[in-house]
């Protein structure tokens, strides 16, 4: 009889109509997955083969609008969920009331957005956690105890879902028994089989487990899920590729994310005219499809877009590839290259007035603390030369050595996306908000710029006109990690880049990097910076908006969720 390996994970619900989603599964042997709700509706697949491991993503109809419905999982006709002894409520769908009226923000449904990024697995529950409570489990735990209606619509997972350059204690005892460790990459992910080691860590732990079979997931990927610092220079990528291993981990943690988070991102129309996931489905064994296709996302960096949008209802979402779509040549440098710049601009500007919240999920912060922006900045111009060829190899040194691979460090990445959110907050039919959403850092924060009247700071780089003063509330939304340690010397880092000495000591920076001003300029806004294992919340209503972080806190009582940052978003 086949089992459930892995899942269920509810992935895509359906916010213009309410009828459909997608729900993710692996089993252990090749079988027919069913979801079946107790009010008729469901679907079922076929599962696909890769690497000797067998999945599916079923697409589920006939749902009601504007309802929660539980559901089972079925292989080959025998029910596999939930489980008989599940100490949790049923999975549920929850579908929502379509729009109705054209552009009406008053009949739209609301959303609830939780986000953040950075989960190392947590240990078992009878093991000591040395990064204390995990932000995901005790919010599910939270959840389960609580009124359905507490539920975000959609989680947003920022990136770095699994660590393959930090594995735990455990994995690197199956590893090691595995192959010699005293070889590269050492005790790192170096295969496939490896990956879905992690994925089992991270979510077969009973609290994810049930939170991912119950709400929506977005998900996408940062450099840990590959290896730290992924793609950050032109001489860090010809470097690795010379070594013997790279080759491997790189192709399957490109076939990993694809099958257990990518996939899932995408809505049912996007799977019926994704050719690679018709190929992968009508094979008996679809892995070197898969692998061919990992190889040529990696060597060509246009060959496929990671990036995608949803809507919900009046908000919409664009999650960003801040990894995989760089250009690395030192003297034209971009995060993103020109097709994927285009994409994104044409998503921003589609349909003008047609939604009243925009969120970019990009793993990496668009505003950091402005010392780091300016030594960023600043370590770029060196590594293009500004300062000679010494300088130049200091700063690919020091480029490495302190992560220095952000929006920043690309300059004129940072102007263009900085003039899209301002044409896109411009004007009639202007969002009421436009937030980035991001993780990476290890804190959280919220950063608002302000655009001076009349246009930037100083000159954007020569072809890139000058940004308008948006009509939009534009804030930077930074929300990591989920559950990873943060070292004293981070958080010290972290707070000084945000003094007054520390934007001294950016100016300097930037004027030895002879660097005009960044086009805005941006300050900390509510207090912060804050450290812990946490989330952020968005409760989007019409064209109001409401933000709240949590953190995981552990007393004599257990875990718990205390909210430290609760307000309305409003211009200052």
């Amino acid at each position: 009889m086949a089992g459930l390996r892995l899942g269920p994970l509810l992935r895509y619900v359906d916010w213009d109509r309410g009828e459909s989603a997608t729900v993710w599964v692996e089993a252990d042997r090749p079988c027919t997955v069913e979801v079946r709700c107790p009010d008729g509706a469901g679907g079922e697949s076929r599962t696909f083969q890769i690497a000797g491991h067998h999945y599916a993503l079923v697409p589920v109809t006939g749902l009601s609008p504007g309802t929660e419905t539980p559901y089972g999982i079925r292989l080959d006709g025998e029910q596999v969920w939930p489980p008989p002894d599940s100490r949790f409520p049923p999975s549920t769908i929850r579908t929502p009331n379509p729009v109705t009226g054209e552009g009406s923000s008053a009949s739209a449904p609301d959303v609830r957005v939780s986000f953040g990024s950075c989960r190392w697995a947590a240990p078992a529950h009878d093991e000591a956690d040395p990064v204390g409570p995990d932000a995901l489990d005790t919010l599910a735990a939270s959840l389960a105890a609580g009124p359905p209606g507490d539920r975000p619509d959609v989680l947003l997972l920022l990136g770095d879902q699994v660590y393959a350059d930090e594995v735990s204690a455990d994995t690197r005892d199956w590893l090691a028994a595995r192959r010699d460790l005293r070889e590269a990459p050492g005790a790192e992910v170096a295969d496939y089989e490896e990956y879905t080691r992690l994925y089992y860590e991270s979510w077969l732990d009973p609290e994810v487990r049930w939170l991912l079979s119950t709400v929506p997931s977005c998900m996408v990927f940062d450099d840990h899920d590959v290896i730290d610092d992924w793609n950050t220079s032109a001489a860090w990528q010809q470097e690795i590729r010379a070594t013997d291993w790279w080759q491997e981990r790189i192709l399957s943690g490109l076939m990993s994310y694809w099958v257990h988070q990518h996939l899932g991102n995408l809505s049912p129309a996007e799977l019926a005219d994704d050719e690679l996931y018709a190929t992968v489905r009508a094979a008996p064994d679809g892995t070197e499809a898969l692998r061919k296709f990992a190889a040529a996302a990696d060597a060509d960096h246009a060959f496929t877009r990671w990036s995608y949008r949803r809507d919900f209802g009046r908000t919409r979402l664009l999650m960003v590839d801040s990894r995989a779509a760089r250009v690395l040549d030192e003297h034209h440098r971009a995060m993103l290259d020109p097709e994927e710049t285009q994409w994104l601009r044409d998503q921003l500007l589609d349909g003008p007035g047609s939604y009243d919240h925009l969120l970019i999920g990009t793993s990496l912060p668009w505003l950091l603390p402005p010392l780091i922006h300016d030594a960023e900045s600043w370590d770029a111009a060196l590594c293009a030369g500004v300062r000679g060829a010494r300088w130049a190899r200091f700063g690919e040194k020091l480029r490495r050595a302190a992560d220095l691979e952000h929006w920043a460090a690309f300059p004129d990445s940072f102007g263009e996306l900085t003039r899209l959110i301002a044409d896109a907050g411009t004007g009639e039919g202007a969002p009421a908000t436009i937030c980035v959403l991001s993780g990476d850092v290890h804190h959280a924060y919220v950063a608002e710029p302000h655009w001076p009247r009349g246009g930037a700071r100083s000159p954007l780089p020569a072809g890139q006109p000058q940004p308008s003063v948006p009509d939009s509330l534009v804030l930077q939304l930074t929300c990591s990690p989920v559950h990873n340690s943060v070292p004293a010397y981070v958080r010290f880092g972290f707070r000084f880049g945000w003094s007054r000495a520390g934007r001294a000591l950016g100016r300097a920076l930037r004027r030895h990097g002879r660097l005009e001003d960044p086009p805005v300029g941006w300050r900390r806004d509510g207090g912060g910076p804050w450290f812990g294992n946490q989330l952020m919340t968005l409760d989007l209503r019409g064209r109001a908006s409401r933000l709240r972080l949590i953190q995981a806190r552990r007393d004599g009582a257990g875990d718990r969720l205390e909210t430290v940052l609760d307000r309305e978003l409003t211009r200052n």
